[in-house]
């Protein structure tokens, strides 16, 4: 077992220093991200890598548990036409499975800019995001117990799932708004509002 998480370990950052090579060789300086959305290169099939549900990257069935590879592997992550993610270089486009959203929004401030509210995450690979009509907040409701799920847009296709703890100081920050003819239960932020749910389905749940 050792040697097998050894060598995943390896052919992560081997595979890492080919994904540097063509940052860097492609103009992704000061610590800008690569343009991924640009780039077309041909598809090369699948790789054992996956992103579970509570924001772990494994490789070949191991953790990868250097946070530069992840944070590195992060910048190249695409989520094209088709649903599925991929990570992507000048050359190369493999593909990889999302579990659940690729990103976890694991810190927010509560601010304001230019007098109204304004909501700010950070993610767990590094990411900060200001939640606003570029970067909107959507809300869906899954699982057999009908878990509230809150997804920031980070860029491109590509979302964090604000984490549980996270969502009860989200929600919190909710007020009843009319939206479209319909009292809606919503926060704000930059300008813009986000509902959550109908305000009578949630007086309903807290019945």
């Amino acid at each position: 077992m050792a040697a097998n998480e050894m060598k995943a370990q390896q052919d992560a950052a081997g595979l890492a220093a080919l994904v540097q090579r063509a940052a860097s060789e492609t103009g992704a300086k000061g610590g800008g991200l690569p343009p991924v959305e640009r780039w077309n290169p041909p598809f090369c099939g699948d790789i054992d890598m996956e992103i579970r549900a509570d924001g772990t990257w494994f490789y070949m069935g191991t953790p990868i548990g250097r946070k530069p590879l992840v944070r590195l592997f992060s910048t190249v992550l695409r989520r094209d036409e088709d649903g599925k993610t991929y990570l992507v270089t000048p050359v190369e486009k493999v593909g990889i499975r999302v579990e659940d959203a690729p990103f976890l929004a694991v810190e927010m401030h509560v601010g304001e800019k230019d007098g109204a509210p304004l909501l700010t995450f950070r993610t767990n690979v590094g990411d900060v995001v200001e939640v606003g009509p570029e970067h909107p907040l959507r809300f869906e409701m899954a699982g057999e117990d009908n878990q509230l799920k809150p997804y920031i847009h980070v860029r491109g296709r590509l979302e964090a799932l604000v984490t549980r703890a996270l969502m009860y100081d989200l929600v919190a920050l909710g007020e009843s708004e009319t939206v479209d003819g319909v009292e809606m239960f919503s926060v704000r932020s930059g300008g813009a509002v986000f509902p959550i749910m109908p305000t009578a389905e949630l007086d309903a749940l807290s019945q």
